[in-house]
């Protein structure tokens, strides 16, 4: 379970944690937007997450390729590659805590029995 306290590096609280499966058609992909990186190729892509819905085959993300912002600002669009589907999830929202009755001294004392 993740502490409600834990700080990320940046000093932001940390955010729920997801598992993803993807799912993608690689005849799809536009080998013009590789990126050459010191050691190797890079495919940049972009997830795009519904926490809330699925579809009708039970997939809660769309995967599109990504590009460059040059590419980006002459109006081009990312190839949709695939799907996802959310495996995991680790939720850090607060969980409720069963309280203690709050009962006043007086209504103790008169069903005590002793």
């Amino acid at each position: 379970m993740v502490s409600q306290n834990k700080q990320s590096k940046k000093g932001s609280k940390e955010m729920s944690k997801i598992g993803i499966n993807f799912s993608i058609n690689v005849d799809k992909i536009d080998k013009a937007h590789f990126v050459q990186g010191a050691k190797g190729r890079y495919l940049n892509q972009t997830a795009f997450i519904d926490l809330d819905e699925v579809d009708q085959y039970g997939n809660n993300c769309m995967v599109t390729q990504g590009l460059t912002k040059e590419a980006r600002d002459a109006g081009e669009k990312g190839a949709i590659l695939g799907n996802g589907k959310i495996f995991w999830r680790e939720d850090s929202a607060p969980k409720p805590q069963a309280s203690a009755p709050n009962f006043s001294a007086s209504e103790i004392a008169e069903d005590t029995p002793f």
